[in-house]
């Protein structure tokens, strides 16, 4: 079972807290999925240390036979989740440590504005009305202390390709991908994927949260460094603030003619 917090309390970080396992709180159900109902043979489980208060999700993927590809596992929790909209300019923060660091297959998915989310977080945009899944990779560093992995919500897409997980469109290529404060207002399900990539999968999560931006100085272990993130937002801004002073100077010129 995973703990899913109910209101939008902020934390004294300014992190809004989203998962955790610490009992506090009614619990809803987690769903452990593995790629058998693709006809592959990747298998997992999902478990609750009750004494150590995190989630355990362990399994190993392994190629589906039909494509000779590697599967995916992944587990999924659905609620209603806290308002997450004023962390929009931050990431998703996860508390996490691995026996399997150096596993590269790692990701984490939230869907907001779908009808369907199972069917939005199976199709990642590539069939009709499968919008809305957004998805990015993570890596956790090696330790047995949990680490505080962020993961930048403008590394998130949710247009990506449900063979391999990867995105097809980047939130940096075209901001129609990336998630909004719209988005994080009305988190409808997070999930957790090991995918892409064969090996053993052991993650340990104790807590899932939405959190502001690094600062400066501190590293960001998630898909994508603050500095990425921040120079893609800035590209994007100064693209649109290129388009608007290119229209405003047609609009002038045609007021003169």
């Amino acid at each position: 079972m995973l703990a899913v917090l109910s209101s939008s309390t902020v934390s004294y970080d300014g992190a809004i807290p989203l998962v955790s396992f610490d009992g506090a709180i009614p619990l809803s159900k987690f769903v452990e999925l593995n790629d058998p109902v693709m006809g592959g043979q990747s298998s997992g489980t999902w478990s609750v240390d009750a004494v150590g208060k995190y989630g355990t999700f362990n399994g190993h993927v392994l190629d589906v036979p039909s494509l000779s590809a590697p599967g995916f596992i992944k587990a999924a929790a659905d609620g209603t989740f806290p308002d997450a909209s004023k962390a929009a300019t931050g990431g998703l923060v996860l508390m996490v440590r691995s026996t399997t660091p150096s596993y590269t297959g790692f990701q984490v998915s939230f869907a907001s504005g779908t009808l369907a989310p199972p069917y939005s977080c199976a199709g990642g945009g590539s069939i009709p009305f499968s919008r809305g899944c957004f998805k990015a990779p993570f890596s956790v560093p090696a330790g047995d202390a949990f680490t505080a992995v962020h993961v930048p919500f403008a590394a998130f897409s949710d247009k990506w390709s449900p063979a391999t997980g990867k995105q097809t469109t980047s939130c940096a290529e075209d901001a129609d991908v990336c998630p909004t404060a719209g988005h994080l207002k009305a988190i409808q399900r997070l999930e957790v994927w090991a995918e892409g990539a064969d090996g053993p999968v052991h993650l340990e999560v104790q807590s899932i949260s939405a959190g502001p931006s690094v600062a400066a100085g501190q590293p960001s272990i998630g898909a994508a460094s603050p500095a990425r993130a921040s120079e893609a937002t800035a590209a994007q801004l100064t693209a649109a603030a290129a388009a608007a002073t290119a229209a405003a100077a047609a609009a002038a010129a045609a007021a003169a003619a």
